[in-house]
């Protein structure tokens, strides 16, 4: 399923590049407020605070810049949340989609890619795109090591992922 975007959003982390492309004809206000953000420098210095094996790594929380923040980390958003975009795209390794908590329209600024198969999460999660280039470092981010997070899940990374910048650029060059 390729991408339908003449953009592509470049997520450079302590792991290496992973390359993002856009699907605007199913999630085109999720794709747009990403890119705001990106370009906004919104998502650089956060970091993947979710790790969760065979199932999704979780970045997007601007309260990840702050390590004192840790507790309230998975909690923090652009100070405004989304409706949602739930469409027919199916959540497979790389699909990159929106984090939200129960309410539906709660989405902000986080998201999430999964590492494996999730169609369990299909039409209820706002997915938005798919990773293009740089399958090797979403493999590595989801194999470090993980602690508890509290509420008994272990996903917490025991080494900061971190997200360097996250920068839109044309689709040519980026693939």
């Amino acid at each position: 399923m390729s991408a339908t975007s003449n953009e592509v959003a470049v997520i450079k982390t302590s792991e290496g590049e992973m390359v993002i492309g856009f699907w605007p004809d199913v999630a085109p206000k999720t794709v747009e407020n990403f890119k705001k953000l990106a370009k906004q420098g919104f998502y650089d210095g956060t970091a993947f605070h979710r790790v969760v094996k065979g199932f999704m790594i979780q970045g997007g929380d601007p309260l990840t810049k702050e390590a004192n923040a840790e507790h309230r980390w998975g909690t923090g958003d652009p100070g405004y949340k989304l409706k949602a975009e739930f469409n027919d795209r199916a959540h497979t390794r790389g699909v990159i989609s929106m984090a939200r908590s129960q309410h539906p329209d709660s989405a902000g600024s986080q998201f999430f890619i999964c590492l494996a198969d999730a169609r369990f999460l299909d039409r209820q999660y706002t997915a938005f795109g798919q990773l293009i280039k740089g399958d090797d470092v979403l493999g590595r981010i989801g194999d470090v090591p993980t602690v508890s997070a509290g509420g008994g899940e272990k996903s917490r990374p025991i080494k900061r992922v971190h997200v360097e910048t996250v920068r839109i650029v044309p689709a040519e060059p980026a693939q």
